[in-house]
Order: structure tokens, then C-alpha cells, then sequence
């Protein structure tokens, strides 16, 4: 990302005077130096550094949840206070900044891939104990306000916008996309239909190493990116590029089945009538099969609103910039924040059931408007049947409606005719 270190980025607190970051291989810690000085700490020092090791490994294994636990990994020890430390062909930066100022420890390898460097990461701050206060238990709604007003709201802002203009992206291309498959042979439609429909039905971490090797270094559309001053990768632009590819195709459906469900002799009488394709797109097909398109226009924001794989794998995980809600859920839940964690999950559970009432509502309300437009069809057309009863055809079309004056008078001339014979 432009303004950002190059390398793998892990964000930390401003205020973290330890990290710790488990390797395949080692294991390494680092040591502010302003806690070194303040506390007395000497990395290099057996006696300090075994007492540093225990401290950190009882922290892990109270905070693992259930995962790999440092204390038992027969791994080599890396204590420093430097801020760039070298080893195993990684170089470990403790303190840079990105272009919006947040402090990340970046890991960076000479070979490009720097993901070996670190398998998770933890941090922490060193404070004296008896700069530990006990907080008085608080009264439970005073507790959920300084929780609410704790929690970074920035992701669901982020997964909002990102999502918003996903959907209008999505939207344009699904309706266009399925108003000219359905004027292609039934060859090419069904080419079309399945490379529109294939990101449906891919998981979503291949479709962001598709996006990825797309848009990357590697290929010619990325390198002409890249020397036009374009860069799209772990960018906002890529997390709106992976809500659309992962939404598009529930649009397209959605608009495809519902344009194929209407009476095609509707749609060539119009065009006997000397309609255009827009204006019959515009007046007849939209309109008609609007509720079908609504409904698939809100799955496909939450589709949107829901995306992990693509996005992080193409987008990265930055927070206020790619970061959502999803990819939010995991890191704090990697980090250990699960109160954080329920908190998002208990959000993304609650839009998902308002989508789904929404769309139930919508679809009932619907059906009632054609069944009430039915209803009065049916009865205009009844009445107009017991006013005209002398029809040959009742149903329609060219009727042979008969006259019974004319009918009578008619046969009235042809009697006299035959009498006066």
C-alpha cells in the first residue's frame, strides 16, 4: 500500500513496550528500550531473560485460547532491544510508522516472502505492579457504556462504504449483464452464465489470489498499474474490487431469472409496436421483474457486508482503511479481545436477520399487491362478460360479437321477401 513499510505489518498499540512473534523456527522477543531503562531489564542477562521467557509463556497460556502454547514449542529464544533486529533471513522492524501514523512491527525477508517470519504475534505493556489497580465492579449498564465507548467503531464504517459501492457496481453490471445474456445463443448464454456465475461458487481465498495475481507485480495489467502510478493491491479499491466480484453474481441471477420468467409474446408484441430494447428493458422488464431483483440486490449487499477470504487475501487487514467487519471479528479474536469479538458477531447477526425479515416482508407485500391487482382484474373482466353476453369468445382476441336488433331485423326482411314470392 502507498505510504506504508514494505513488508508483513502487524498493527500494535502506540503504548507496547513488548512483542513477541512465534516462528516455525524461533522464537523472538523484543524489549523497548524505554523499559529496559525504566525497569532495570536486560534481555542479554540469563537470569532476566529466563524470567522473561516464563512471563511471556504464563501470558500465552492464559490468553491461547485453546491454541499452541509457547511453553510447550522446543524452539530457540531471540531477545533484543533493537529497534531492527536480523535473524534467520528476516529482518524484524518494532517501531514503524505508516503513512497515517499508526505503529506496526513489520516483517520483512530478502526473498519477498516474509509471511515465515512470524506465524502469530503478541504484544503488551510493561507497567510496575503496583501501578496495577483492581477496578471496583461496576454497575452493569455503567460496565456496557465504557464498553460501547471503548469498541473502535471504525471497521463498520469501513464495511458500510465498502459495501455500499460494491452493491452499485454490482448492481449495474449484474442487471446489464443479464439484459444482454438472454439476447445471445443458447451457446454463448451458457458461457456467459458461467463465467458470471463461477466467483458464486469458488471459495472466496481463490478468488482474491485470482484478484492478486491479477492485479500484482507478476502480471502485465499489474506492472502497467504499477507504472502509471496505479496501485490497487492492499488498497481500499481492492476491497470494493473483492465485494463486487463476491456479489455481482447474486445480482446477475437473481435479474437473469427473473427477466426469463416473463411471457416473451408480452415482450415481441412490443416490438411490433416499434418499442427499442431500452424501452422495453426500462418499461416492461425492470418494473416487472423488480421484486426479484430487490430481493437479490439486498442479499447481495450482505453478501458484501459478509466477505473475509477475498478481501483479505486481496485487500489486507488495515485498520480505517480495508479493515471490516468480518476480518475485524478474527484479528480481535486473534488478539484476544472476545468481548470485541461477540460484540461484531452479535452486529453481523443482527443485520443478517433484519436482510432476511426484510426481504420476507418485502416478498409477502408483493405478492398481496398482485393478488389485490388480480382480484380487480378478474372482477372488471366479469362485469364486462355479463354486459356483452352475446360473444362468441368470452376470452378475448378477435371476438364475433353479435347485434340481436340487427340480428331481428334481418330476419323480419328476409320473411317479407319470401312472402311477397
Amino acid at each position: 500500500m502507498e505510504g506504508q513499510p514494505e513488508g508483513y505489518r502487524f498493527p500494535v498499540d502506540e503504548d507496547v513496550d513488548l512483542v513477541v512473534a512465534p516462528a516455525a523456527d524461533r522464537v523472538v522477543v523484543w524489549v523497548s528500550p524505554k523499559a529496559v531503562e525504566k525497569y532495570g531489564l536486560d534481555p542479554q542477562d540469563n537470569e532476566c531473560a529466563s524470567g522473561l521467557k516464563a512471563l511471556v509463556c504464563e501470558l500465552d497460556s492464559a490468553n491461547c485460547m485453546g491454541g499452541a502454547r509457547l511453553e510447550d514449542m522446543d524452539l530457540p529464544w531471540y531477545a533484543t532491544t533493537e529497534a531492527a533486529f536480523n535473524v534467520g533471513g528476516y529482518t524484524y522492524a518494532f517501531d514503524e510508522r505508516g503513512a497515517n501514523g499508526d505503529r506496526y512491527v513489520v516483517i520483512a525477508s530478502a526473498s519477498g516472502d516474509a509471511k515465515g517470519g512470524a506465524r502469530w504475534l503478541d504484544s503488551a505493556q510493561i507497567v510496575e505492579a503496583s501501578s496495577v489497580v483492581m477496578q471496583d465492579e461496576r454497575e452493569p449498564l455503567a460496565s456496557l457504556v465504557a464498553f460501547l465507548t471503548g469498541i473502535d467503531y471504525r471497521p463498520l464504517w469501513v464495511s458500510i462504504k465498502t459495501s455500499g459501492l460494491a452493491l452499485v457496481i454490482a448492481f449495474a453490471l449484474g442487471l446489464f449483464a443479464a439484459w444482454k445474456t438472454m439476447g445471445t445463443t443458447s451457446r454463448v448464454k451458457g458461457l456467459l452464465d458461467s463465467a458470471f456465475t463461477i466467483p458464486m461458487v469458488l471459495p472466496p481465498t481463490v478468488c482474491g489470489f485470482l484478484l492478486l495475481m491479477l492485479f500484482g507485480r507478476s502480471t502485465g495489467v499489474g506492472q502497467w498499474l504499477i507504472a502509471h502510478g496505479i496501485s490497487i493491491v492492499f488498497t481500499w479499491p481492492a476491497a470494493v474490487i473483492s465485494a463486487v466480484v463476491v456479489s455481482f453474481p447474486l445480482v446477475y441471477r437473481t435479474a437473469l431469472g427473473a427477466f426469463e420468467s416473463l411471457d416473451t409474446q408480452m415482450l415481441d408484441a412490443a416490438r411490433t409496436l416499434g418499442w427499442s430494447e431500452r424501452r422495453i428493458f426500462a418499461k416492461l422488464m425492470m418494473p416487472l421483474g423488480w421484486p426479484s431483483i430487490a430481493a437479490g440486490t439486498v442479499l447481495a449487499f450482505a453478501r458484501a457486508m459478509g466477505e473475509f477470504g477475498c478481501t483479505l487475501f486481496f485487500a489486507g487487514n488495515y485498520a480505517g482503511i480495508t479493515q471490516t467487519i468480518p476480518i475485524a471479528i478474527y484479528f480481535e479474536w486473534m488478539g484476544g479481545n472476545i468481548s470485541v469479538a461477540l460484540f461484531w458477531v452479535v452486529v453481523v447477526i443482527a443485520f443478517s436477520f433484519l436482510v432476511i425479515m426484510f426481504i420476507n416482508m418485502y416478498t409477502t407485500h408483493s405478492q398481496k399487491y398482485r393478488e389485490r391487482g388480480l382480484s380487480r382484474a378478474e372482477r372488471k373482466r366479469a362485469k364486462e362478460l355479463a354486459d356483452t353476453a352475446d360473444s362468441l369468445d368470452p376470452v378475448g382476441g378477435d371476438a364475433l360479437r353479435i347485434d340481436r336488433e340487427a340480428l331481428a331485423e334481418l330476419m323480419r326482411d328476409d320473411a317479407t321477401l319470401q312472402g311477397g314470392r
